[in-house]
């Protein structure tokens, strides 16, 4: 999971790359990375850490140019602690590009063994965006034939892509001295949007709609799935379709908790979809228990929030805020490592006691990943006083390892995977356990746009979108963040160790 921005202007880029990535600093807090352009030179800082320290006043200074792309980065694929690959990539052949990539492959192996035997090229890092880097410079190598930069040639070349490339992948690629590429893959798993300066005709593209409006940018339209956009540096854009039979299947877990509510992805507002899964949790809520044993709705901040509000009016019961979040905390869930997440629960949030005692409570979470949140804040609940402590989950139980981008790599890492509802509910501790029911989540987001093809969903369904998952997972691909050495996938998502919660 990664936020990517790119912009072409005429003004210099360096302020309004690192504002906007302030803006999707949600979608990745290990590793952040700016190029910028200037009569075809190129500067880049990146570094691990937030975006506030990888970018001091003297590194914004050492960032000129028109134009240039950035990206913040949760490590799903490669190593979570090696400063090489913070993003953006660079390769100097052809023309100069550098590629900021949010996603995640599932042929990286193959991939990898391809480039350096048949195209030679050498690949320094685990990552698969470096991967995916030189899959683009060799076949742009084969689409130009050595002539001068025509956009024809990066059309057929991202052709050749997705014919090369599975998996989920929404890429911006910095072209030295000749603009911006952007394309998204053929399923449009990982979101990509782009937008227009009114006042200045500047282009930007990125990951969520939240980075363009805060940027001054007026959004335009979703990049569609499998189509790519090229902005030479004047400004002028050119779009083409890029694969054969493209299909919308959005990621469904942006709208559960990944993207920020005040997004627009792919023409549904986030903030409405999540409203919209409220009322129909709060459905499911009414055929396990009658409203009247819930004293107070409380959320678990903060993406659950519209849900929790919903779920309260259509119950008619008290809607409170129950936690105190520190907003000098990261997202628990996009932590890496199991003990740092434990740890940051309880630094994170602080019950206020008053909104428990003496109450039955009904918590509202977006969702319940590993287990680990949920069991330390229905404890907080407890030792604040609540006589009762219930859990309604806004999605449905996470139980299949995802490969396209979001940090379930394992089955053993799922507190849900293997176990039913009353299992999950012993370990978390809490009193009722609800969960979404699966069809009513995605009909909720679909009311706000019905002619999406179908929604990834494969942490939930286990169905793998892109056909070739299983496959991939008897040979022992992907190799995702969070695979240790030896540790494989197999058809059900199992590892060699005994799943813990």
């Amino acid at each position: 999971m990664c936020g990517v921005v790119g912009i072409v202007s005429k003004q210099p880029v360096n302020q309004v790359i690192y504002d906007a990535l302030l803006l999707l600093q949600h979608r990745g807090q290990d590793a952040a990375g700016i190029i910028t352009g200037q009569a075809g030179k190129l500067y880049m800082q990146k570094a691990r850490g937030m975006v506030r320290d990888v970018f001091r006043t003297r590194n914004m200074r050492a960032l000129p140019g028109v134009y240039g792309l950035g990206q913040v980065r949760y490590p799903t694929a490669g190593s979570a602690d090696s400063e090489e690959e913070a993003q953006p990539f660079y390769v100097n052949s052809p023309f100069g590009l550098a590629l900021a990539h949010n996603g995640n492959l599932t042929n990286t192996d193959v991939l990898r063994g391809v480039l350096t035997t048949t195209d030679h090229r050498h690949i320094n890092t685990g990552s698969d965006s470096e991967v995916l880097l030189n899959v683009l410079a060799s076949e742009l190598d084969r689409a130009g034939g050595g002539r001068p930069l025509q956009a024809a040639d990066l059309f057929r070349a991202v052709r050749s892509v997705h014919a090369r490339v599975r998996g989920s992948y929404a890429v911006i690629v910095l072209i030295a001295g000749h603009g911006l590429l952007a394309f998204r893959d053929p399923y449009g798993i990982r979101p990509l949007c782009f937008g227009r300066n009114d006042a200045d005709g500047d282009i930007m593209v990125a990951s969520e709609s939240v980075a363009l409006e805060g940027a001054g940018f007026r959004l335009e339209r979703d990049i569609l799935p499998g189509e790519a956009l090229f902005v030479d540096l004047d400004g002028r854009m050119l779009t083409e379709q890029c694969a054969d039979s493209p299909t919308l299947n959005p990621c469904i877990f942006e709208f559960v908790y990944l993207a920020r509510p005040d997004s627009v992805l792919d023409g549904i507002s986030v903030y409405q979809a999540r409203l919209n899964m409220g009322e129909t949790l709060a459905q499911r809520v009414i055929s396990v228990m009658p409203p009247s044993e819930i004293d107070v709705v409380i959320p678990v901040p903060e993406s659950s929030r519209p849900s929790a509000m919903q779920l309260a009016w259509k119950l008619g019961r008290p809607y409170r805020e129950g936690f105190v979040k520190n907003r000098y905390v990261g997202r628990t869930f996009i932590m890496p490592g199991q003990a740092v997440r434990k740890k940051s629960v309880r630094q994170k949030l602080n019950a206020i006691t008053q909104e428990f005692a003496g109450r039955n409570v009904l918590l509202v979470d977006d969702s319940i990943v590993r287990g680990t949140t949920s069991r330390e804040i229905v404890q907080m609940a407890r030792e604040a006083g609540a006589r009762k402590v219930y859990l309604a989950s806004a999605a449905p139980p996470v139980r299949y390892p995802n490969v396209y981008g979001i940090d379930m790599p394992t089955g053993a890492e799922l507190v849900a995977y293997g176990r039913d509802i009353e299992q999950v509910r012993e370990i978390i501790g809490c009193d009722a356990l609800i969960y979404q029911d699966l069809e009513a989540m995605k009909a909720a987001v679909l009311r706000e746009r019905p002619d999406i093809d179908a929604f990834e969903a494969s942490c939930f369904d286990g169905c793998y979108i892109t056909g070739d998952v299983e496959a991939a997972l008897i040979a022992g691909h992907p190799k995702t963040a969070g695979d240790q050495p030896g540790s494989r996938l197999n058809l059900q998502g199992q590892v060699s160790e005994e799943a813990q919660p």
